[in-house]
């Protein structure tokens, strides 16, 4: 009896293992610059962080700091896809829009043969849109699970 409960307990566990997810962040960040003068990529981190290196707990009782550095987060490691901005000298380009559509459908598509399952998408825009704005961003955040 005692072997059939130890053989279910390590199957539960060996189970459990294997429904462990991953999750990844591809990042799109399009360029709103008038005259076309920003730079438009798709983002992929080729490497892990792990976030409790970078985390500390904050009490009334103990107020330590996590030692980590700012600089010890960057990657340096990553996939780098150009995009085309928005705008030319001659303003909105909807070309530009498309090819950036079918680029990171392209993106998406690999993602997805990969493996990898398309769980949420979130995006927002970033702008001073003061009277002399000439800077800004579309940013979007595609959430990706495997398991």
């Amino acid at each position: 009896m005692r072997k059939i409960v130890l053989i279910a307990s390590l199957l539960l566990v060996a189970s459990l293992d294997a429904n462990a997810q991953q999750i990844k962040v591809i990042t799109s960040v399009e360029s709103i610059v008038p005259s076309g003068l920003g730079r438009s990529r798709i983002i992929d981190a080729q490497e892990e962080k792990d976030f409790g290196e970078f985390t500390s707990e904050q009490t009334e009782e103990d107020n330590t700091r996590n030692k980590s550095k700012r600089g010890d987060i960057r990657i340096k490691n990553f996939e780098e896809t150009k995009l085309l901005n928005f705008y030319n000298i001659a303003g909105i380009r909807f070309q530009n829009i498309a090819a950036n559509d079918a680029v990171i459908s392209s993106k998406l598509t690999d993602m997805i043969k990969d493996g990898w399952e398309l769980m949420f998408v979130t995006s927002g825009v970033e702008a001073d849109a003061g009277g002399d704005d000439g800077q800004g961003i579309f940013i979007t955040r595609y959430i990706f699970k495997k398991e």
